[in-house]
């Protein structure tokens, strides 16, 4: 298998009145991912392939832009479908969250079922990857959603469907590594990988420790959820986004 790196979308703009696909990024989740795109060493990847979803592809495109790369969108890389419920309060998002996950079987009131995502998932990041299989090995950069994301972790590291393997808390924007001979044991965060970036190279440390204040300031801000609870639907399906984002701290990186 081409090696990958999964990373999902950092903090979103939130508005009730518009499609959950359609949202953007906030300021907080644009400031991580410029963060990400100068203290991580993403030179090896050379193909950028995003969700058709807006957050996506704005978080791609940011990295795009560092890389002087163009930005791949790929269908089948999409959030779990929760058009049937649409917008919900924080608390009554999460329940149904909690309920995607432990109840893969089933669709909890209408929302696509996990098992259902899951094969999206696998499939899109497969089909893109067998393309390769007959050139050279390029690594791809896949940029996509907590839940879908989670669900892909969970096939490749052969982990039952489960939230207990989500995201860390962090309001998104978080990552981890495939591909030949590596199997993903759990989530990183964008300012994990930047830390150990920034420890190399002093321009990107500088540009690490400027936007690290920022997504510090403002990761509680974004969407309604406080420090210390889930954020609501602003986050994918599984995806627990609140609390401030980590400082940069070292970590193994993509």
């Amino acid at each position: 298998m081409t090696d990958f790196l999964y990373l999902t979308h950092p903090q979103v703009a939130v508005d009730p009145a518009v499609p959950v696909p359609r949202w953007g990024l906030s300021e907080v989740g644009r400031a991580r991912a410029r963060a990400f795109a100068a203290c991580a060493d993403l030179s090896p990847y050379r193909r950028i392939v995003s969700s058709t979803e807006v957050k996506a592809q704005e978080t791609a495109a940011l990295l795009a832009e560092a890389l002087g790369l163009a930005v791949e969108v790929a269908r089948g890389m999409e959030e779990n479908d929760r058009s049937a419920t649409g917008y919900l309060p924080e608390v009554e998002f999460q329940q149904m969250a909690d309920a995607f996950f432990a109840r893969p079987e089933e669709s909890v009131r209408g929302w696509e079922r996990a098992q259902d995502a899951q094969t999206r998932i696998v499939a899109a990041v497969t089909r893109t990857l067998a393309e390769l299989q007959d050139h050279r090995q390029v690594p791809v950069l896949f940029v996509g959603h907590g839940g879908v994301g989670t669900l892909l972790l969970c096939h490749l590291a052969g982990y039952p469907i489960s939230r207990i393997h989500d995201q860390p808390p962090v309001g998104g924007g978080c990552w981890f590594r495939a591909g030949a001979g590596a199997r993903p044991d759990r989530w990183h965060t964008m300012e994990e990988r930047a830390g150990m970036a920034c420890s190399r190279e002093e321009d990107a440390g500088h540009a690490c420790a400027g936007e690290e204040g920022a997504a510090q300031a403002g990761a509680r801000q974004d969407g309604p959820a406080q420090a210390g609870a889930r954020e609501d639907s602003t986050a994918p399906a599984g995806a627990r986004e609140q609390g401030a984002a980590l400082a940069c701290a070292p970590e193994e990186g993509p």
